[in-house]
C-alpha cells in the first residue's frame, strides 16, 4: 500500500503562509469594517473591467506584437516557419510594457492631474511632475530593454563559430 505525504514545506515557510494569511485576513477585516459595500463593488467592478476589457485589449497586441516579429525581416529557413530566437526579443517589449502599464494603472490619477488639488492639499506638494516622471520612467524601461536586447545579440554572435557567420 502506497502512502500518500502532504508537500507542506519546510517549518519556515509554513510559519510565513500563516503570517501572510494573517495579515491578509486583518487586512480584509479593517477594509470591509467602514464600506464593505463599495469595497465589494470595487472588487467586482475592478474584476469586470480587467476581464471584459483589459485582457482583450493587451492580449490582442500581444498577438500582434508576435505576429509582426514572425513576419519582421529576411527569413531563415522554410518560408513558413519563423527564425529562431526572434519571438523570444518580443519579452523585450512585453516586459517593459507590462511594468510601464503598472506604474499608469497604479498612478493614473496624479499622471491625468485628476486629483491634484487633493493631492496638494494633503501633501503640500505640487502633483505636476508625475507625467513627465512616468515618460522618463517609461523612456528609460525601454532604453534598458533595448540595450540589453543588442548586449545579448552581440554575445550570441560572438559565441557563434566562425562559419556561421
Amino acid at each position: 500500500m502506497t502512502t500518500y505525504r502532504l508537500p507542506l514545506g519546510s517549518p519556515l515557510q509554513l510559519l510565513l503562509l500563516t503570517c501572510s494569511f494573517a495579515l491578509a485576513g486583518y487586512a480584509g477585516v479593517r477594509l470591509l469594517a467602514d464600506d464593505w459595500f463599495g469595497v465589494a463593488l470595487w472588487f467586482v467592478g475592478a474584476a469586470v473591467v480587467h476581464d471584459l476589457v483589459l485582457l482583450p485589449l493587451y492580449a490582442a497586441a500581444d498577438r500582434a506584437l508576435i505576429r509582426a516579429a514572425d513576419t519582421a525581416g529576411p527569413r531563415a529557413g522554410a518560408a513558413d516557419t519563423p527564425p529562431p530566437g526572434r519571438r523570444a526579443r518580443v519579452m523585450y517589449v512585453r516586459v517593459p510594457a507590462a511594468l510601464s502599464g503598472l506604474l499608469l494603472l497604479v498612478w493614473f490619477p496624479l499622471i491625468s492631474g485628476r486629483v491634484a488639488d487633493r493631492y496638494a492639499s494633503a501633501t503640500g506638494m505640487s502633483a505636476s511632475g508625475f507625467l513627465g516622471r512616468w515618460l522618463l520612467i517609461t523612456a528609460l524601461l525601454f532604453g534598458c530593454s533595448a540595450l540589453l536586447l543588442v548586449l545579448r545579440a552581440r554575445r550570441a554572435t560572438k559565441d557563434r563559430p566562425p562559419a556561421v557567420h
